[in-house]
């Protein structure tokens, strides 16, 4: 990765916190549709589930994880949209 994760600008912010598998992946690809291809998305999840369904999705479909960083009380997993 060229930049820090921490630094990354999301385009599009969804707050997925306080709902339960799936529900942060679902949200995770209603988002991916609404930015443009190189954008990125943050998901914000206190799912602990997420971190890897959410890395998984990204990469079977075509995008890219760039990680996630650890915020207090939930996680922000950022994905760039790659097609």
């Amino acid at each position: 990765m060229s930049e820090a994760v921490e630094n990354i600008a999301a385009d599009k912010v969804i707050d997925a916190r306080g709902t339960a598998c799936p529900g942060p992946l679902l949200e995770a690809k209603k988002g991916i549709g609404q930015v443009k291809v190189g954008q990125v998305i943050e998901i914000k999840s206190n799912d602990k589930g997420s971190r890897k369904d959410i890395a998984a999705w990204a990469g079977k479909v075509g995008h890219e994880f760039l990680g996630l960083v650890e915020a207090e009380g939930h996680d922000r997993l950022i994905v760039r949209r790659k097609k």
